[in-house]
C-alpha cells in the first residue's frame, strides 16, 4: 500500500521549471532514494511535501490524506518529519533541547496551557524529555545531552538533526543529504543505522542523497530525476544500468 503519492506535480518559479510532471508512490516500510545531479528538483519536491513551497499542478497524497489542502504546521502533526540540506539546529539550546523541539508538534497542550503551566503540560514535558532521550540513546548521543550544539562536529550535528526528526514520531521520515559532510566509515554507520531505525520505528524513509554507493545498498526503490523530470524508477540493480541515468550523471557520449 502506497504511504506517498505524488501525482503530476509541478512547480515554477517565474519562467524556470523546478518540477516537470513528476509522479512516483512509496510503498509503506520502503526506503526510497531521490536521486539526480545538483539542480534536479529533488530539494524542491521535499519542500512542496513538506509545505513549504506551492505547487503550481499535481496532487501529494499521504496516508491517504490530500497534503497540498493542509497548512504547513499541520504536516508533522500528521506524521510526516525531515531534515533538511543545510542544518537548521538552534546552536545555544542544549542538544537535549534541539531533539525535544522535534516532539513539540505532537503535544496537545495549547499556548496558555503551555504559558501557564497547567496541569496537563508538565506531564508532557516529562514524556517528551523521555522520548528524547531514547531516541538519544539509539543514535549513541546520550553524552551530548547536556552540551550546547555550537562547537560540535559537523557530522554530529548531522546525527543531532535526524534525532530531532525522530522525536516526532513520524510515519513518513524524509533525510535531505543526511550524509553530506561525513566521512566513509560515518557514511556506512549512517546507512546500518538508517535500515536499523526504518526497522524498529516502522517507518517509511524518503532519502535525497549523493553517495551513490549508500544509496544502492539500503534503497528498496531509486527514482532518478533531472530537470525536474523523473528519467528512471525501479530497485537499485535495474536503476544503476539505465543508459538514461549514466547519461544524467556522466553525459551522453558525443
Amino acid at each position: 500500500m502506497a504511504v506517498l503519492e505524488v501525482t503530476d506535480v509541478g512547480v515554477r518559479f517565474g519562467g524556470v521549471v523546478a518540477l516537470d510532471s513528476l509522479s512516483f508512490s512509496i510503498d509503506d516500510g520502503q526506503i526510497c532514494a531521490l536521486i539526480g545531479p545538483n539542480g534536479a528538483g529533488k530539494t524542491t519536491l521535499f519542500n512542496v511535501v513538506s509545505r513549504i513551497y506551492e505547487p503550481t499542478a499535481g496532487s501529494v497524497t499521504f496516508d491517504g490524506a490530500n497534503l497540498l489542502a493542509l497548512p504547513a504546521h499541520r504536516i508533522a502533526q500528521l506524521g510526516v518529519g525531515r531534515t533538511f540540506q543545510n542544518l537548521a539546529l538552534v546552536p545555544g539550546l542544549s542538544v537535549l533541547d534541539n531533539v525535544m523541539v522535534g516532539g513539540h508538534a505532537r503535544s496537545r497542550g495549547g499556548f496558555w496551557a503551555s504559558a501557564l503551566r497547567l496541569p496537563p503540560v508538565p506531564a508532557q514535558e516529562r514524556q517528551l524529555r523521555d522520548r528524547a532521550m531514547g531516541v538519544l540513546e539509539l543514535m549513541s548521543l546520550e553524552h551530548l545531552a547536556g552540551r550546547p550544539c555550537a562547537g560540535l562536529p559537523y557530522g554530529t550535528l548531522k546525527r543531532i538533526e535526524f534525532a530531532r526528526a525522530l522525536c516526532g514520531q513520524p510515519k513518513l521520515l524524509m533525510l535531505d543529504e543526511p550524509a553530506s559532510g561525513l566521512t566513509h566509515g560515518e557514511v556506512d554507520e549512517l546507512g546500518a543505522a538508517i535500515c536499523t531505525i526504518r526497522d524498529e520505528f516502522h517507518l517509511t524513509v524518503l532519502l535525497v542523497e549523493h553517495h551513490m554507493s549508500m544509496v544502492m545498498a539500503i534503497s528498496d526503490k531509486v527514482v532518478v530525476m533531472d530537470l525536474g523530470r523523473k528519467i528512471s524508477e525501479g530497485v537499485p540493480a535495474v536503476v544503476r544500468e539505465d543508459p538514461k541515468v549514466i547519461a544524467a550523471y556522466l553525459g551522453a557520449p558525443a
